[in-house]
């Protein structure tokens, strides 16, 4: 078992990961598969609610990825700013895009279910605007990362931010606790433990796997992506460096 020193090398990263990722893609693919079976023909329709209910095996996977995946990211910035790991800043930029999509489907079920659920789509209370502002933040890291030419520096100063604005993840967390909102409290990850019905939270619990596997999935995929991306930016740079040296040699030698 290689440790975290190892696994700092990029070489043996990719050799590990790519061995990994058709397996966790795999898992995944069968979990979400079995969830959804579960979500749409096993549990039973809420007696309030009814059907629409069902968004919620969608919503709160989504939802937990949102904040797990920036989570991530600061425990990345973290890495990159006081240990220096090599794959620390490919990790959080890698993470991003996935964080924002996981928070954009979380907002866009929660209106669909929102609808049906208050009468309205979207209302200015404390998670709905807090949700709303970690989607921004995403955007903002993910364009922060783009307007650097030098992956290094772009990493320092992305992560300074990122750890900034991990503050809004207990914000999201807590909210329903801390402000009267139209969210429930937590029924899933709470003291005494949950207030769901079994019927209803194994499929919940199963979807959450299965989302948790695609997350590992599109992580290790992307953090590849960026690991080729940054060698094939350096053999560029290395090439550029060295084509003038040519350039003025070939020309001494024609007489030009």
């Amino acid at each position: 078992m290689w440790s975290l020193t190892q696994l700092a090398n990029p070489t043996r990263f990719l050799g590990l990961s790519g061995r990994v990722l058709p397996w966790v893609a795999g898992a995944s693919a069968l979990c979400l598969a079995a969830g959804l079976y579960l979500s749409l023909f096993a549990s039973p329709a809420d007696y309030q609610q009814g059907d629409s209910v069902r968004i919620m095996y969608i919503h709160v996977p989504a939802a937990w990825l949102a904040m797990f995946c920036y989570t991530l990211m600061a425990v990345s910035a973290v890495g990159t700013l006081v240990w220096r790991h090599p794959l620390a800043d490919v990790s959080a930029k890698a993470a991003a895009p996935i964080g924002a999509a996981f928070t954009f489907m979380a907002l866009v079920t929660g209106s669909l279910w929102g609808k049906p659920t208050w009468g309205t789509w979207w209302v200015w209370d404390a998670r709905l605007t807090s949700v709303l502002v970690l989607l921004i933040m995403y955007l903002g890291l993910i364009a922060l990362w783009r307007a650097f030419e030098e992956p290094a520096r772009a990493g320092r100063i992305v992560a300074v931010l990122i750890l900034v604005g991990f503050v809004n993840i207990p914000i999201i967390k807590f909210s329903v606790d801390w402000w009267n909102t139209l969210h429930q409290p937590a029924s899933v990850l709470r003291m005494g433990g949950p207030s769901i019905d079994p019927s209803m939270l194994l499929p919940l619990l199963v979807m959450a796997v299965g989302f948790t596997l695609l997350f590992v999935a599109l992580h290790l995929a992307a953090m590849r992506a960026e690991i080729f991306r940054r060698r094939l930016r350096t053999a560029q740079l290395v090439a550029a460096h060295r084509r003038p040296v040519g350039a003025a040699a070939a020309a001494a030698q024609g007489g030009l």
